[in-house]
């Protein structure tokens, strides 16, 4: 299995925010941190936002940030909304043209792995991500101003 890189950087740019416990944050800081194309990440957080995953501001100081609390942003529901389809096989289109699926085994096998992935995934939110905090935020080069998160993280 294989998300898109959609649905990738979605999960990042909810990490990132979520690190930083409702501050206002640009594209161009997330850019930065996981050196991502900001294209790409507009493209995302106008999705996010649409979603209110995310809540945007505009104009000078504005920025984005989280919607909802983390432990509310369950991950599988965001890649139920980040991904086109789940369709892993052509078997699984309603359009597929695979001349065996009346007889094909293999999209059982597949739909039952792709059913424990997106399992596993219901059981997390985004929370789960946040830890731990200091050193995720080491990592993006965040300044030491996650004092929350990394409060909450110790607990």
């Amino acid at each position: 299995m294989r998300l898109t890189r959609f649905s990738d950087y979605s999960l990042r740019v909810l990490i990132y925010l979520g690190l930083r416990e409702g501050q206002l944050v640009t594209i161009r800081s997330i850019s930065d941190a996981y050196g991502i194309s900001r294209n790409h990440l507009m493209k995302v957080v106008s999705l996010l936002t649409r979603l209110e995953y995310l809540r945007a501001q505009r104009g000078p100081g504005g920025g984005i940030r989280l919607a909802r609390d983390p432990a509310d942003i369950n991950l599988a529901q965001v890649i139920r909304d980040t991904e086109e389809d789940l369709n892993m096989v052509e078997c699984f289109s309603p359009d597929g043209k695979c001349v065996i699926s009346p007889v094909c085994r293999l999209q059982f096998v597949i739909h039952a792995a792709l059913d424990a992935f997106m399992a596993t995934m219901e059981s997390h939110t985004l929370e789960d991500l946040l830890h731990p905090a200091a050193n995720l935020s080491g990592l993006l080069n965040m300044r030491q101003d996650v004092s929350a998160a990394s409060e909450r993280a110790l607990k």
